[in-house]
Parts: C-alpha cells; sequence; structure tokens
C-alpha cells in the first residue's frame, strides 16, 4: 500500500500534467482537507518532493488566502544535470537525497531504468556496509558527482 506522502507527490504531479502549464496555484488547508491529513503533512511533502533537486520551485503564502504555487522548471537536459551539481550536491548526499536526485534523472528520461536501479544500489546502506556510518553521505555526494559528469 503506498504510503500517504506519495498519494500526496502523485496527485499534485497528476494536477500539473493536467493543467498543461509551468505552474499550479493551490491552497494548502484544501489539500489537507481532500487527504484527511494535516497542513504539515503537505509542508512535508512539499519540502522534499518538490526541491530544486526535483526540477520544482515552491512558492509560499500563509495566512487566510494563503496559498501554495508549484513551478515546474524547464531546463535542457545538460543544465538539469549542471544544476544539480552546482546547487544540490555539497560536500554530504543523504541516501534520501541521491534517491530524490535519481528519481527526477529518471522521470525526466535523463537515464533508463536500469541506470536508476543500478544507481539506487550505489547509494544503498547495504553498498556502502563497509564505510563508516558517519562517512556515507560523504562518499554518497562524491559518487553522485562523478556520475553526473558522466551524462554531462
Amino acid at each position: 500500500m503506498a504510503k500517504l506522502s506519495d498519494i500526496i507527490e502523485d496527485y499534485i504531479k497528476m494536477i500539473i500534467e493536467n493543467e498543461k502549464s509551468d505552474s499550479i496555484e493551490i491552497q494548502r488547508n484544501i489539500l489537507a482537507q481532500h487527504f484527511n491529513c494535516a497542513p504539515s503533512q503537505i509542508n512535508y511533502v512539499l519540502t522534499t518532493r518538490f526541491g530544486n533537486d526535483r526540477g520544482f520551485v515552491v512558492e509560499s503564502r500563509r495566512g487566510g488566502g494563503g496559498y501554495i504555487k508549484i513551478y515546474k522548471v524547464q531546463t535542457d537536459p545538460d543544465k538539469h544535470i549542471e544544476r544539480i551539481l552546482k546547487d544540490t550536491i555539497g560536500d554530504s548526499l543523504t541516501k534520501a537525497q541521491a534517491e530524490g536526485i535519481i528519481k527526477n534523472l529518471f522521470e525526466k528520461k535523463l537515464i533508463s531504468k536500469r541506470e536508476m536501479q543500478l544507481m539506487s544500489r550505489v547509494f544503498s546502506d547495504r553498498a556502502l556496509s563497509k564505510i563508516f556510518q558517519n562517512e556515507r553521505n560523504e562518499i554518497r555526494a562524491d559518487f553522485m558527482k562523478e556520475m553526473l559528469l558522466i551524462l554531462i
């Protein structure tokens, strides 16, 4: 069974696709009511699933008439990868961040399903089990940078 976060993400992406526009405007409270969840759950999804590393920009205005505006960033493939290298990957990359980048690359058809699976395995805790826990995120960042440089 899919997690609520996944369902909310898919729903928002469906709205974006159906609008056939580069942005949508939604109200956090209405979306929370639709999914029978707290508005903080919507915030979590927006923060973790709609960041720059996944090709989105989120603008939020709080208050009575508040809204959330989500922009889908349209870039050519090389510029998208360069933006990930420049803006997203620092000296450290968590497993979740790596998975987000990989999923985004696949959704933008910059990598195949097989490449997505291979990359996911490389970033797994199991693959990095011989490396000290506190060093894994640094290794992930280095690995991701090297893989993305090949795609440019």
